[in-house]
Parts: structure tokens; sequence; C-alpha cells
């Protein structure tokens, strides 16, 4: 008995369809956790100081959903509360600022994330990046360079510091 084509076709739309629907719940899960963190800490935030961790989750959600200049204020409100720099804080100011392709500011964010944590290797990273969006291949590579010290394994450090030992090689 041969296969029947038919059922052949509704059991691989049935397959789509699944995984078609597994990602959209995914997604509607996540903006739904989105709007559940919106809506408990936006009302609190504005009535009055709240602690650097929800400035930073609130922050967090306005990075994700796209909205940096909000995102940037939670931030810097973040950092203000806590009174010194929190690497994570820092680190997420400079992603907003690098999204805007302001490097110049992402750079001074991302470096004080390192130094308040100088094994930060995810502010490492971003750091050496930045400069190379600025085309500063000196100093993005000794940012790589840093990345490979914390973490030898680190294949966007490896596969980028490569790539800038070749361009900053004097051509014979």
């Amino acid at each position: 008995m041969g296969i029947n084509a038919p059922l052949l076709y509704l059991s691989a739309l049935a397959g789509i369809l699944g995984v078609a629907g597994f990602f959209v719940l995914r997604e509607v899960l996540r903006v739904r956790a989105q709007e559940k963190v919106l809506n408990q800490l936006q009302p609190r935030l504005t009535k009055g100081k709240g602690s650097p961790q929800e400035h930073y989750e609130l922050g967090s959600v306005y990075l994700q959903k796209r909205l940096y200049d909000q995102a940037i204020a939670q931030m810097k409100k973040a950092l203000e509360v806590a009174g010194e720099d929190i690497p994570l804080v820092c680190n997420a100011l400079g992603f907003a600022y690098f999204s805007q392709e302001q490097y110049d500011l992402a750079i001074r964010y991302y470096k004080d994330a390192v130094t308040a944590d100088p094994d930060y290797v995810t502010g490492w990273n971003n750091l050496a990046h930045a400069y190379e969006k600025k085309n500063l291949y000196g100093p993005s590579l000794e940012a790589y360079e840093t990345v490979l010290k914390l973490d030898p394994k680190n294949a966007v450090a490896k596969r980028r510091s490569d790539s800038l030992r070749k361009r900053l090689q004097p051509s014979t």
C-alpha cells in the first residue's frame, strides 16, 4: 500500500503550524512578561524613587522594546539612586547608545562598566566592538585581548582580534 498523499500533506502542514504556533506563543509570553513589568514598575517609579534594580528592570524592558530614550533615562536613574557605577547598568547604557550609533557615549559607559568590574567579559567585548565601529582598531584589539585573557574560549573575541591583527599588520 502506498502512502496517502493528502495525509502526508496534512501531517506536514500540522507540523509547520505546530512550530509556528510555538514561536507565536513564546513571543506572546515574552510580551506579556514585559507588559507585567511595565504595569508594575511604571506607576511605582513615577511616584517616587525606586531601587536601582527596579530602574534597571524597567530600563531593560524599554531596551527590549527598542525605546532607547526611555531606557537611558531609567538606567541613569538606577545609577543615580545607587550612587555608584553598576557594571550591568553601565553596560546597558552603553548598549542603548550603541544601538543609536552614538559610539562615543557607548564607549564612555562601557568603560565605566569595566572600571567598576575589571573582570566583566561582556563589557570588554562591547567596548571592543564600539571601538571597532569608531575605527579605533588599536584600542579595539586591546579590549578583545583583555576578553581573551578573561575568557580564552570566547569565539567572538578570538575571531575579531584575529581580523584586527591582520588589518593592523603593515603591508609588505
